[in-house]
């Protein structure tokens, strides 16, 4: 297989030790015998699913895939479920492009997520990763009930070579926006980044803050390409779902960035979120060097959390 991503399955087979060890000591112990299927197994293989947080239906409807293709495949027995296992996952991801290379440029990001997720460090990580193609990226600290989340900016702003569009602590955070645009436009910048409040417990004021936010680049930013992306941290699992559904219903969300892959063994959450959002995932956190925020690719990543 050609790799889109230069080093990114390495990387990426690094990144997900936890979750691959995990399930290939489950699926390797199923397939041992190297028998003829059997409901048994199947449940088995449908267990490793759940337990690595692909959910009850995405799990049930893979094992019923692949059930049926055993069925009429009769050569398909031991080492060759696995292969067919992959081939299914990776149908499943390739629904949707994947990829986040290869975007039109000039670009806004909108960048949503709940407090705690590693949305401002993201945010960092992906004006780095812009930066290294040469792009000239601004953000902007709109999270401006956070004075912390400020400051972490302008430190990943200087990190990454991207500048940062910033009014005080407590400042309306569309001001923020309507100047980051005004920036945007002025400095012929390829990327604009725009952090955001992550107070979910509080859903109708941010819905209220997004709205405005959306308002104000739709206004001001007409015939650009907007995106908006959440961001989820992998170590929740199916809690990372639920804010996926929630923010869904709060605005349009055109792709996820799943952070912190390389700490959970729960990485078939990945295929969650794609048959139950309808969400693509663009982007994922594999470490925690500013490097390690790398474009999502479902061929690779079930390569390499299947081995």
């Amino acid at each position: 297989m050609q790799d889109k991503h230069p080093g990114l399955l390495s990387r990426l087979m690094q990144g997900l030790v936890k979750s691959r060890e995990d399930i290939r000591k489950k699926l390797d112990g199923i397939l041992a015998l190297g028998g003829k299927p059997s409901p048994e197994m199947l449940e088995e293989l449908e267990e490793v699913l759940i337990t690595a947080d692909a959910g009850v239906d995405t799990s049930l409807e893979v094992i019923n895939t692949l059930g049926e293709r055993m069925r009429r495949d009769k050569s398909i027995t031991g080492e060759k479920i696995k292969e067919e296992l992959k081939k299914i996952l990776k149908e499943m991801l390739e629904k949707d492009d994947l990829s986040a290379d290869g975007e039109d440029f000039p670009v806004i990001i909108l960048v949503v997520g709940v407090n705690g997720v590693g949305k401002t460090t993201t945010i960092g990580k992906l004006a780095a990763l812009y930066r290294s193609k040469g792009k000239k990226v601004l953000t902007a600290a709109a999270d401006t009930f956070r004075a912390a989340a400020i400051e972490q900016l302008q430190v990943w702003g200087q990190r990454a070579g991207a500048d940062v569009i910033k009014h005080s602590e407590g400042s309306d955070p569309g001001a923020v926006v309507f100047d980051a645009l005004g920036a945007f436009k002025a400095r012929k910048a390829d990327v604009l980044i725009i952090d955001t409040a992550g107070r979910l417990h509080n859903k109708k004021n941010l819905m209220e803050e997004l709205k405005k936010v959306k308002r104000i680049i739709n206004r001001e930013a007409e015939g650009y390409r907007v995106e908006t992306y959440l961001v989820l941290d992998a170590t929740t699992g199916q809690n990372a779902l639920a804010q996926a559904k929630t923010f869904k219903e709060i605005t349009d969300i055109t792709g996820i960035i799943l952070t912190k892959l390389d700490g959970t063994a729960k990485g078939g959450i990945v295929f969650a979120i794609g048959r139950e959002l309808g969400v693509p995932v663009k982007y994922v956190g594999i470490g925690e060097g500013i490097e390690d925020l790398q474009p999502f690719d479902g061929e690779i990543f079930v390569d390499a959390i299947l081995g």
